[in-house]
């Protein structure tokens, strides 16, 4: 072992050099001897719980042994530093290093829940990052798999995890599941827009009420320079009820897929209208939306938001906004009507006036005919009294 990394609760880390592979890596001792039962098995846990996953946000870990009476682990060495330190030095993060954070630590953690392992720590020194800016989850010293209560090491009751992070449901004495880890994610995140975590006491116990009963101030309020999309989604991590949250899988896809920029999409230009009757057309145009659907995944993000939602956004520069999606109905319900192309406005005029012509010289016929035809039926018979009746008749043959 070369020099020494950190310390934690259960273990210090050093560099150190595999010699048979020649790569750095990174060596957990545990603190203590292995008398410690509960300790060692934790431990041991920890070795066998990062050893089942193999992803690229996710530190791994080589081997598990003992040295000299204590147990160490042997894991994949990240040049780099923790989101903690990274967040001490620059105070608070920008949107789009939080996004692409968020991106990276979901694909991590669905890489876990899909084996069935609840990390049940997630905090910013757990998080590492690379030269890069790669983030890495490591730390499964706390993880519980889901098939196996018994393997949580901790007696009825007692609460395991970071205060500062921990979900409602963990803090009420519920077992962690997938969505724990999704709202410890949302608390960093958080902290990393911010400076400072969603929930803070002056105690631990007063940090634990405050997850289950008071709704997190939206970050833009604490200064954060955050799109209102990113905003309302990481108030949905927030939710105080499991099934309000994102899964992990929609958090990364979500983030991952640029969403959270709520990018403005110009509206279709109008055709062009030179004559037109001022407002002729304003009601033809499609109101704008306040703000464009982000893609949560499965599911929209406004969806499980408990917190409020954001404003609207302002118009660019170029006036663009946000498109609204294609429909079929009008927005009362009904069927749209398609719009006739702009027209000069005598063209207009004469359309609207030949159906009026043209009934008035329909009904002035019918009205003539039907003088005719009465002129016609009530005048008295004179042919026999004036009129010499010509009967004609077939000339003789010769």
């Amino acid at each position: 072992m070369e020099s020494p990394i950190g310390r934690g609760a259960m273990g210090e880390v050093w560099r150190a050099t595999d010699e048979v592979l020649g790569r750095p890596v990174a060596v957990k001792l545990m603190l203590g001897d292995d008398s410690d039962s509960e300790a060692a098995a934790r431990f041991r846990l920890e070795g066998q719980t990062a050893a089942r996953l193999s992803h690229p946000h996710v530190v791994a870990v080589f081997d598990f042994g003992a040295w000299e009476g204590r147990f160490y682990l042997v894991m994949e060495f990240v040049e780099g530093r923790s989101l903690a330190q990274e967040l001490t030095a620059a105070g608070r993060l920008p949107a789009r290093r939080v996004a692409a954070v968020a991106a990276q630590t979901a694909a991590g953690l669905v890489s876990a829940h899909r084996q069935g392992i609840v990390h049940r720590d997630i905090k910013p020194g757990n998080l590492m990052s690379d030269a890069d800016g790669t983030v890495k989850l490591g730390d499964f010293g706390i993880a519980r798999f889901l098939d196996d209560p018994a393997a949580a090491l901790t007696t009825a009751g007692q609460i395991v995890g970071t205060s500062l992070y921990l979900a409602p449901e963990r803090a009420l004495g519920r077992p962690a599941g997938p969505a724990s880890d999704v709202y410890s994610l949302g608390c960093v995140l958080y902290q990393l827009l911010t400076g400072r975590p969603p929930f803070q006491a002056d105690t631990a116990t007063g940090t634990l009420y405050q997850h289950i009963d008071t709704a997190p101030v939206p970050p833009r309020r604490q200064g954060a320079d955050v799109p209102p999309a990113f905003e309302n989604y990481l108030l949905g991590m927030l939710a105080k009820q499991p099934e309000d949250r994102p899964t992990a899988q929609q958090v990364a896809e979500w983030f991952g897929s640029g969403a959270w920029q709520g990018r403005a999409e110009p509206l279709p230009e109008p055709a062009p209208v030179s004559h037109a009757a001022p407002g002729a057309h304003a009601a033809r145009r499609p109101a704008p939306a306040s703000h464009a659907a982000p893609r949560p995944g499965p599911a929209a993000p406004a969806a499980y938001g408990t917190g409020p939602m954001p404003s609207p956004a302002p118009r660019s520069a170029a006036g663009t906004t946000y498109a609204l999606p294609a429909t079929g109905r009008a927005p009362g319900g009904g069927r749209g009507r398609r719009s006739a192309p702009a027209q000069p406005s005598g063209a207009r005029q004469f359309v609207r006036r030949r159906p009026r012509v043209a009934s008035a010289i329909a009904g002035t016929v019918a009205f003539l005919g039907a003088v005719l035809v009465g002129m016609a039926w009530f005048a008295p018979d004179s042919t026999s009294a004036g009129t010499p009746q010509v009967e004609r008749t077939a000339p003789a043959n010769p």
